[in-house]
């Protein structure tokens, strides 16, 4: 049985859609393969330094627990 022919919604071009091929179903293994160049959120609280880290999550617990226990009446 033949593998269903997509058309990538990035390219436009065809390819066959195959079983555990990896990234999205829409798109061809050329354009789902990851990119070097972008950076995730990762990479962001990567270049924080301890000083930094330390207060952002200290602000973070602050901002869920007024969310969780604020009485709103």
């Amino acid at each position: 049985m033949p593998f269903p022919i997509k058309t990538c919604v990035a390219c436009e071009e065809e390819f066959e859609l195959k079983p555990d091929k990896p990234g999205y179903a829409n798109r061809c293994p050329e354009c789902s393969a990851p990119d070097a160049e972008t950076s995730g959120p990762s990479d962001l609280m990567g270049s924080l330094d301890a000083k930094s880290k330390r207060e952002a999550n200290e602000a973070r617990r602050d901002a869920m627990r007024n969310m969780l226990y604020r009485k709103d009446s």
